[in-house]
């Protein structure tokens, strides 16, 4: 049997980035035998990947990119906080950036299937998952190209913003997505409101009505009126200038010479149900896996 020594499993975690255990067992399995041994981990790796990709993903980052006439927004999910934090896990995201800006994919799995560092995007994104064992997902992304301008505002990777614009002041543009990461307005007009949020909110408005008990006359004006308070609130040209609440956004770009075109707007995990699990049971089920 051959003889497993620690720097030989160093050696292979160091040409790998695999952990410790996974390339003892690995080499132990190959007797001694490098080659196989990383072969081997690549197997179980993907294994583990395989796995993983059953697991909420609700942390993450979101990452811009701008060149040129060409923007893009693009938010990668991951399982933890701390990953979202890891090197390599936001190297990747920017690298999955400038590929929508360059080569303009018309979905993610037109993205997945393009190359990246001699692979496939979607070949790294797994391969990224064994090393780092937790979950990671492309959810979604924004392209732009316009001959207008473009900014791009991100806090703290996790809300991301991108604007098309036209003005002379660039810091108009800048402001205008710190303003939309901070308001978070879901349309640029209140004609942009989608008529499911419409309904929703009527429904809402109509509910709060009733339990004043009045005429049916007065209700009608009280949800009308509170469903117009909700697309002034919504709409982006409508809400008070976060810079200045004195004037609306709409008017502060007349006084910029300024219009915006259009926005997107990624929050991190937005609409993902949350993984419920607390983090004891989360290093449990990896400790499990590693000693599979």
């Amino acid at each position: 049997m051959a003889i497993i020594t620690a720097s030989i499993v160093a050696k292979l975690r160091a040409k790998t980035d695999a952990p410790m255990m996974e390339c003892k067992k690995a080499l132990i399995e190959a007797s001694g035998n490098m080659a196989r041994a990383e072969e081997l981990l690549r197997v179980k790796l993907g294994n583990k990947a395989s796995r993983a990709a059953t697991r909420v993903t609700a942390e993450g980052v979101v990452v811009s990119c701008i060149s040129q006439n060409s923007g893009a927004l693009v938010e990668l999910n991951c399982e933890t906080d701390f990953v979202a934090k890891n090197e390599e896990f936001i190297a990747f995201s920017k690298q999955v950036a400038e590929l929508i800006v360059t080569k303009n994919p018309t979905d993610i799995t037109a993205l997945s299937a393009l190359s990246l560092n001699g692979s496939s995007v979607d070949d790294v994104r797994v391969a990224l998952i064994g090393k780092i064992g937790e979950n990671i997902k492309i959810r979604r992304f924004s392209r732009f190209q316009t001959m207008r301008k473009l900014a791009a505002y991100l806090h703290n990777m996790r809300i991301g913003v991108l604007v098309e614009y036209d003005g002379a002041d660039e810091r108009i543009g800048k402001d205008i997505a710190m303003h939309i990461a901070a308001m978070q307005p879901v349309s640029l007009s209140s004609a942009g409101v989608s008529a499911e949020l419409l309904e929703k909110e009527r429904s809402i408005a109509e509910q709060k009505a009733a339990e004043s008990n009045k005429p049916p006359d007065i209700i009608a004006k009280m949800v009308e009126g509170g469903v117009q308070k909700y697309l002034k609130e919504v709409s982006l040209l409508h809400q008070p200038f976060v810079k200045n609440d004195k004037q609306t956004v709409k008017q502060m770009l007349a006084a910029h010479n300024t219009t915006v075109q259009r926005f997107s707007l990624f929050i991190v995990g937005e609409g993902i149900e949350s993984c419920q699990d607390d983090f004891s049971s989360v290093a449990i089920e990896k400790v499990a896996a590693v000693q599979q």
